[in-house]
């Protein structure tokens, strides 16, 4: 007895029904898809909430570079503030230092007291958000030395205000937190989108190599990531994380040492890959 052929559309008939129920790379359970906007908000409403729940004596302790608390969400007052001044088409903020251009919002938030420090930094979110709503999301931005589409920037502050959020939660003692799967997916794709930007940054010259990186947990997902130029067959190396360790490498928070990863293929360019990420942290 012989099988009869299968036939020949099979295979595309099932892809086709497997890609309706799931797209290539995401997750399951899928996360919904939210603008830039949404997850900036989202951040900016969760360091909100964290900076109302402190008590006053916390503002005062140490959490970063020189910065006490207060003096840290100065800073980010000072990057929403820059932000705007792009936004409204100032040069000025294009070039300028991430740390030195809000050195003078920083050192006026640590002589402020702490309801002062938090409603200057809620108007500021607030006046980016008021700018940002409808904005054409493609424009690029310059500002502190990036050029990026509007809605790249938007998920760099929301991955920032939950890096600094967490700064703050070790300052105080409290549990670290997660960004919800929505917003996590958006920083996961971008960080994956700049990883070979930040692979030129530790490298030189950059070992061409494809990488398989697969980061586990809802807002995850897999992609296939070209790095450096190719005129011949490159290694292969396979990174398996977990996504919000991920992007706490990528604020530079753990070590890749830290991160745990699986690595199988070119073990040595995954050391040049994970370094890559961690070099993409503003401070």
């Amino acid at each position: 007895m012989t099988a009869d052929a299968l036939p020949a559309s099979l295979r595309e008939r099932v892809l086709a029904a497997a890609r309706e129920l799931r797209a290539p790379g995401r997750t399951l359970p899928d996360v919904p898809d939210i603008s830039p906007v949404e997850a900036y908000r989202r951040a900016a409403d969760a360091f909100l909430g964290l900076l109302t729940a402190l008590a006053d004596d916390v503002w005062r302790r140490p959490v970063l570079r020189d910065l006490d608390v207060a003096g840290l969400v100065g800073h980010l007052t000072g990057v929403e503030d820059d932000v705007q001044r792009a936004l409204a088409g100032d040069r000025d903020v294009a070039c300028a230092d991430h740390v030195a251009s809000t050195q003078p919002a920083a050192e006026h938030a640590a002589t402020a007291s702490p309801a002062e420090v938090r409603a200057a930094w809620r108007a500021a979110t607030g006046r980016t958000l008021e700018r940002v709503r409808g904005a054409d999301l493609t424009a690029e931005v310059r500002v502190h030395g990036m050029a990026l589409p509007l809605g790249a920037l938007l998920v760099v502050r929301a991955f920032e205000l939950w890096t600094h959020e967490n700064d703050v939660r070790r300052a105080a003692g409290l549990p670290a937190s997660v960004p919800d799967p929505a917003t996590l997916r958006r920083m996961t794709e971008l960080a994956v989108e700049l990883l070979p930007v930040g692979v030129a940054r530790v490298s030189d010259p950059v070992t061409p190599v494809d990488v398989h990186l697969v980061l586990t947990g809802a807002g995850g997902g897999t992609w296939d990531v070209e790095v450096g130029e190719r005129s011949a067959p490159v290694p292969e190396v396979a990174i398996v994380a977990d996504a919000v360790g991920f992007c706490r490498l990528v604020a530079s928070r753990i070590t890749p040492a830290d991160l745990g990863a699986h690595v199988s293929g070119a073990a040595g360019a995954a050391d040049a890959v994970l370094a890559g990420a961690a070099a993409l942290a503003l401070d």
